[in-house]
């Protein structure tokens, strides 16, 4: 009974943080493929990891590979994770549940993105996860500050982002 009750609550919590739209259209193809890590709010699954990056290939099944790899500085090595993502909606909304660890899921949602999918500022499920992402290991500076104010206005406090560095 009590186990019923968390996952409905599980189930029923948002996978997007108040005030953040996901892209719609979003178009899949698109999006998949390598991208640089260029900032993040810090939390434990990237602790000390720089040169950070994710790359997105479809699986058999239709959802999305997921394999994020980094640089650990603290101890001087490579990691990497690989999960998978789901859409929570249509594939035309670009609102996904990503999972590292079984049927455990938390929110990946691109709310902005440049017409060429050339970079990409992500929203966790709440207002602890926040990436920015490109193509290549720079981002314009026009692109950087309209994707920190759109971060602000949600309620993001973008100050505490981490550059990450891409020297490997």
């Amino acid at each position: 009974m009590l186990l019923g009750i968390f996952f409905t609550l599980l189930h029923s919590c948002s996978t997007i943080p108040k005030g953040a739209k996901a892209i719609e259209p979003f178009h899949k193809k698109d999006y998949l493929g390598k991208w640089f890590e260029i900032a993040r709010l810090d939390f434990k699954f990237e602790k000390n990891l720089n040169n950070t990056t994710a790359e997105y290939s479809l699986n058999e099944d239709g959802s999305i590979k997921v394999d994020n790899k980094g640089y650990n500085t603290k101890k001087e090595k490579w990691e990497q994770s690989i999960g998978k993502a789901k859409f929570v909606k249509d594939e035309n909304i670009a609102m996904l549940k990503v999972s590292f660890f079984g049927p455990f899921y938390g929110g990946y949602n691109v709310i902005a993105i440049d017409p060429e999918y050339k970079y990409a500022l992500v929203a966790g499920s709440g207002l602890k996860y926040l990436w920015i992402l490109s193509r290549s290991t720079r981002i314009p500076e026009k692109v950087k500050s309209n994707y920190l104010k759109i971060a602000k206005n949600i309620g993001y406090n973008t100050s505490e982002l981490l550059w990450i560095e891409h020297n490997k």
